[in-house]
């Protein structure tokens, strides 16, 4: 499964009612490429932070001053932290930025600002009218259709609604604004969803902030035991302010460029607009109505965000989603480690939904360190303790087990929907830790490659996942792009599972390394896209170039600031923003690129080439169950998974008729729904056959296996080996290896698929009832489900490797090597010798 995330932006930058149908037409193509290779997809109409402009991704530029505001002064202004004008617009070190200083912008007047006319605009922003429509309304009516536009075009390509693309998510990590806040001049006194972290103004302070007013506002620090106050820091915008002057737009409220017309008459340009709504008195700074955003204008009640604000902006999206995709599956996402809202079932969720809350492990993201303890922060929120320490865990194992616990709250939030799914829509680590240690930049390089922590990490994360939770996940996040001195290329995020600075070095590197240096390269080739499909590589490691830009320092080797000063992000990177260029004498070209042939020649090689902690997030799962998951365990280090399902009468598989029903005749359509499997996905990475494990240190030659898919018997309790349950009880040992031949014998021109003759995996397996059979890197297991009156069954299935774990191979600037035994490191590589 992959969330697919696109952004408001993407679709229509260009104005509004512009839609960019040329990248709608590339996400389809891209969507069937994932087609192709059977994933399904649900769609991620992603942002953070509201906009990219604003310090995070999602909504268009015109949208802010569709909201009055002027995007240059919110630096000045603290009212967002933006990474290219880190920590200030003149003087930006963009390589500084703190590691997730982004989101306390969630506590800053931007984004307070903006989730509040967005999703409540009509009852505390009435003035603010553009078109003769609420500012509520003109931003949801634009946000909701612009993701219909896309919808109908998936519609309208004719081969991916349902087999492709399953669902769809709502908006990303929804933010409530100020909707609820009690006192406008108070922060909240116990640790929200919002982090506190560098300066922490409260609303009122940002409101005087916002109009230009200095202020000395809290200061926070956030170490090993969570956020705690450092002191105060003054911030000066100097008169600044984020309100846009009138002068954008004519004297009757007319935007040229964008076209809207602003209801001038109540809706003032260049000040503040909850000063206009009597909040507070500019001239004196006073705020009036403390209360203003805790109650509903019109009832007087204490207002409920998620009830009375997300869901009917959930119901209008999920209207025009299901206009052009009636069958998809409804991701609920309401804002983070907040329970969803009762939705219709008839009406709205028909039976195809699903809860896709998110979570991390906040402890470990923030300090970028993988802790021996860590604290229940879901069970904090929701008032499971009394106190901070009551939270505490001491040790992996209970650390283990709080993360299980608090995704087992999370799965629990489903029955609000109704009998739906839990899919964890984002989970993740970050793989920067220490310093970047596993770059080479601490330690002398010591632990280069060396991904052990980050594996704990998220191995930890995902087993949250199991247990009685038998939880899915998409696990945030890949990138293309990646790099080891920019992570991401977004607010110095760094927790993709895959980068290109973590390939295995080619030949041609090595020999580049030994050239002298006075050798050149031709500068054309860093702007050729087809060397490495990306401008991003023009920042990519430390002696590919230097940019030149107003005396900016060099690029050392293992410096965090890099070209820092010269660049201001990669999301505004282009050939005009870099400026001069100087070429040093010895450039690295880009690493190899894995190409899809490689899964033939060395398919372990192709899986974990530039992956990051492969182990912890390619495991085994169950992808098709007849019955339900009881229980389900993965041992990291042992390569040992263990499944338990519970089967009853009810779950026995039917066959499709015609007409769209169901039956369970005795016809052939019956007997093959009888014969259905659970399916158990089963990763060469942690099962691989010995032979192929070996061809990646290259000890040996490339080789394949005859195919050996017959079916077995009935077994019982058993364990057996091999590619099914019928090769019997015998262990790799012995003589049930599959035949071997050379790759050579093969005629040539014979079209065939190695992998197809080849034994990918090598297990052991012990059912409790049942027989088994492996097919590339898929397990199907047959078992008997209980017929009416004969009550609930649970069947158990036990798979290791039979040649033990597969010990993880490091990547040291490229070059892949294994971890080596004692004996190893004793003898050297020539061997043991006797003196």
């Amino acid at each position: 499964m992959l969330r697919f995330p696109v952004t408001w932006e993407a679709i229509e930058h260009a104005g509004p009612g512009k839609y960019d149908y040329e990248f709608i037409d590339y996400i389809i193509r891209v969507l069937r490429k994932c087609k192709a290779y059977g994933f399904k997809v649900f769609m991620d109409p992603h942002q953070d932070i509201w906009s990219r402009f604003s310090g995070g991704s999602g909504a268009p530029f015109w949208t802010l001053p569709a909201c009055g505001i002027d995007p240059r002064n919110l630096t000045a202004t603290q009212s967002a932290i933006i990474h290219c004008e880190y920590p200030l617009a003149h003087i930006a070190d963009p390589a500084t930025l703190p590691a997730m200083i982004w989101s306390t912008n969630y506590g800053r007047l931007l984004s307070q600002t903006v989730f509040t006319l967005f999703f409540a605009g009509r009852d505390f922003a009435p003035h603010c009218v553009i078109d003769n429509k609420n500012i509520q309304d003109y931003l949801q009516e634009h946000y909701i259709e612009a993701f219909g536009v896309l919808a109908d075009k998936i519609r309208d390509a004719g081969d991916l609604l349902d087999d492709c693309v399953l669902g769809w998510d709502s908006l990303n990590e929804p933010f409530e604004g100020l909707c609820g806040w009690e006192n406008l001049s108070s922060a909240p006194t116990q640790q929200g969803s919002t982090l506190k972290k560098g300066s922490y103004p409260t609303p009122a302070q940002s409101l005087r902030l916002g109009m230009g007013q200095a202020q000395t506002v809290d200061n926070w620090s956030f170490g090993s035991f969570g956020p705690k106050r450092d002191g105060t820091v003054t911030i000066d915008p100097k008169g600044l302010k984020i309100w846009a002057d009138p002068s954008i737009e004519t004297s009757e409220g007319v935007h040229e460029r964008w076209g809207w017309k602003r209801d001038i008459s109540k809706w003032k340009l260049g000040t503040c607009v909850w000063a206009q709504h009597g909040v507070w008195d500019i001239e004196t700074g006073f705020i009036l109505r403390e209360d203003y955003f805790r109650y509903h204008p019109s009832t007087g009640e204490p207002l409920e965000f998620i009830a009375d604000y997300w869901r009917p902006h959930f119901l209008r999206y999920a209207s025009r989603v299901r206009r052009a995709h009636p069958e998809a599956i409804l991701f609920v996402q309401p804002p983070v480690f907040a329970p969803p809202p009762k939705i219709d079932e008839v009406d709205v969720l028909k039976g195809r939904c699903a809860y896709s809350a998110h979570y991390y492990d906040g402890l470990t993201l923030i300090t970028r360190h993988w802790n021996w303890f860590n604290a229940d922060a879901l069970g904090l929120l929701r008032g499971r303790y009394s106190n901070t320490l009551q939270a505490v865990k001491i040790g992996e194992s209970a650390i283990r087990r709080s993360l299980q616990e608090q995704l087992g709250m999370l799965k629990d939030d489903a029955a609000i929907l109704g009998p739906y799914p839990t899919l964890i829509g984002e989970i993740g680590t970050p793989f920067d830790m220490d310093g970047k240690r596993s770059y080479g930049w601490t330690d002398k390089g010591k632990y280069l490659g060396d991904y052990n922590r980050q594996e704990k990490a998220l191995d930890a994360s995902l087993n949250g996942g199991d247990g009685a939770n038998g939880l899915n996940w998409t696990v945030w996040t890949y990138c293309a792009d990646h790099t080891h001195d920019w992570g991401d290329g977004w607010n110095m995020e760094d927790l993709s599972l895959w980068s290109a600075d973590d390939l295995p070095e080619t030949e041609e590197q090595q020999e580049l390394d030994n050239a002298p240096n006075g050798d050149e390269e031709d500068p054309s080739a860093l702007y050729d896209p087809s060397v490495a499909g990306s401008r991003a590589k023009l920042l990519r490691n430390q002696s590919r170039l230097t940019v030149i830009n107003n005396q900016a320092p060099k690029y050392k080797s293992g410096s965090s600031t890099s070209a820092a000063t010269a660049v201001a992000a990669t999301s505004s990177l282009s050939l005009a923003t870099l400026g001069p260029i100087s070429l040093p004498g010895k450039l690295q070209p880009p690493q190899r690129m894995p190409r899809l042939e490689d899964w033939t020649n060395d398919p372990y090689g192709f899986l974990t080439s530039g992956a990051r902690a492969v182990r912890a997030f390619s495991r085994p799962w169950p992808t098709k169950i007849v019955g339900v998951p009881a229980d389900m365990k993965f041992d990291i280090g042992k390569a040992s998974f263990k499944l338990v399902v519970r089967v009853s009468a009810e779950d026995a598989p039917v066959a499709p008729l015609e007409d769209g029903d169901v039956h369970a005749g005795d016809d052939e359509k019956s007997q093959g729904a009888r014969d259905s499997a659970t399916e158990l996905f089963v990763p060469l990475v942690h099962f691989g056959a010995e032979d192929i494990v070996r061809e990646r240190s290259g000890a040996m030659t490339s080789r394949i296996r005859r195919n050996d898919n017959e079916s077995g018997d009935e077994s019982g309790s058993v364990v057996s080996s091999g590619r099914s349950s019928a090769v019997g009880s015998r262990w790799a040992s012995s003589v049930d290896l599959p035949t071997v031949v050379p790759v050579d014998a093969i005629a040539a021109g014979d079209d065939v698929d190695l992998n197809e003759k080849r034994g990918l995996l090598d297990v052991a397996v012990k059912v409790s009832s049942g027989r088994w059979r492996v097919e590339g890197q898929t397990l199907r297991w047959w078992y008997n489900v209980p017929k009416a009156g004969e009550g609930v069954k649970e069947y158990t299935i036990e798979i290791k490797r039979r040649m033990g774990v597969i010990k993880p191979l490091l990547v040291a600037r490229g070059a892949c090597r294994r971890n080596k035994s004692w004996v190893e490191r004793l003898c050297g590589e020539g061997g043991c010798c006797i003196m």
